[in-house]
């Protein structure tokens, strides 16, 4: 009788061990972005694919030879494709490859983002974020995102018996991201530095932290951010137009937030209908990439456009439930740190569009026009699917820090 139980047990672990297929209904929430960002794209994307494709012509019109008006739209195109094949490729490398490979991706971002600071380019922003190679501008800070992941789950896996240490813990912890941050803020690139110092966080609360030194961490943050809005003159402005709204408003970040707000207000329910948006040809900076949500409730409305939110919603509760169930310590910070990431960048963008923070210059992801960002995010969801082949989230309990027990029989490697 004891027998016949035992194996039933062992059964059943295996059955819960094998790998599965990628989550359903997380891929359902990224290819509706991808989807919809794209449309958005074609949509929106006419008066800046004139401009580009024309500029020296004096009255350029769609009819002209020289006229692309669908630039935007074949370079999203081509950008998708191919995060699209990385997604793929990536989500068959079992992810211990990363663990192994994560001091290589580490130092290789450091190094870059430094390079940045000398050979980048600024593209008319004050921000010099972006390198030139083969024509093709490629914005590190994006890559940097996942880098940082790949490392500090490794590292926390590592260390996980002193996380809660001071020296042993939060010192080096701060010594890792600080590397990482110091070229970005450098840049200036404040917006990437909010996300950043966010997936930090996330991932050290998940794996075990002392909440006295999270405290101590968030204080510094807070002293060092007050520093910045005090000194820094481009951010002192970007704060005070936050504030500075209404009829008295006149600088430039102020007049993004108030031109969002008249996008989506003039939506109103049902929307103005596709190409139809007045916002993004004159008044709406940035429309197809910073802007994308507000200039997209224009034409579709607060009922259509909503359906983003509850898409971004839906990909955090899978990720965490991801993390939640996944077989080993390591993939449980990989995915609590990409859907950190996924989800925090999302909400400070639909936040800066809503005028409910001050312009932080960081993209919508899987929607805005960007190269880096595109990829980059889908590398990340590719990672993201491949734990969820091997993640038991129906069966397991949530628990914080080190004090897990994984079942590390069936663990791809």
């Amino acid at each position: 009788m004891n027998a016949a139980i035992k194996k039933k047990r062992k059964s059943k672990i295996k059955t819960r061990g094998e790998k599965r297929s990628a989550d359903p209904i997380l891929m359902l929430a990224v290819g509706f972005l991808l989807i919809f960002g794209l449309v958005m794209i074609t949509s929106i994307g006419v008066p800046k694919s004139i401009q580009l494709s024309a500029p020296d012509i004096l009255y350029p019109n769609c009819s002209d030879a020289e006229v692309d008006c669908y630039l935007l739209f074949k370079n999203h195109l081509i950008r998708l494709v191919i995060g699209l094949v990385m997604l793929l490729i990536v989500s068959k490398i079992p992810h211990i490859f990363w663990k192994k490979t994560a001091i290589f991706w580490f130092a290789a971002t450091v190094i870059v983002l430094f390079l940045v600071l000398f050979m980048g380019s600024s593209y008319t922003t004050f921000a010099r974020s972006w390198l030139i190679i083969f024509n093709t501008s490629i914005q590190p800070t994006e890559f940097a995102k996942l880098a940082l992941i790949f490392y500090l789950a490794t590292w926390m896996d590592k260390k996980k018996n002193q996380i809660e240490s001071f020296q042993e813990g939060f010192l080096p912890f701060v010594v890792i991201c600080g590397l990482l941050i110091l070229p970005v803020v450098l840049q200036p690139d404040l917006g990437s530095t909010l996300v950043i110092s966010a997936i930090a966080a996330v991932m050290y609360f998940v794996g075990g932290a002392n909440l006295k030194h999270l405290a101590l961490g968030a204080f510094v943050v807070i002293v060092v951010g007050t520093l910045i809005i005090s000194n820094v003159s481009h951010v002192q402005k970007r704060v005070l137009s936050f504030v500075d709204t209404g009829e008295t408003c006149s600088q430039d970040y102020c007049w993004q937030s108030e031109q969002s707000k008249i996008a989506i207000g003039s939506g109103g329910f049902w929307g103005k209908g596709l190409t139809q948006g007045v916002q993004k040809s004159y008044w709406l900076p940035q429309a197809t990439d910073d802007f994308i949500f507000a200039a997209s409730a224009e034409e579709l409305g607060y009922l259509r456009s909503s359906l983003v939110i509850i898409a971004y919603a839906v990909i955090a509760y899978r990720g965490f439930l991801i993390a939640k169930g996944a077989r080993s310590r390591f993939g449980m910070l990989l995915a609590a740190g990409i859907t950190a990431w996924i989800v925090f960048q999302a909400f400070v963008n639909l936040a800066v569009n809503l005028a409910l923070m001050p312009v932080t210059g960081i993209t919508l992801p899987y929607v805005s026009y960007g190269g880096s960002s595109l990829i980059a995010t889908l590398i990340a969801t590719g990672v993201l699917l491949h734990i969820s082949k091997f993640s038991d989230y129906e069966n397991n309990s949530v628990r914080r820090g080190h004090g897990r027990t994984y079942n590390t029989k069936y663990i791809p490697s």
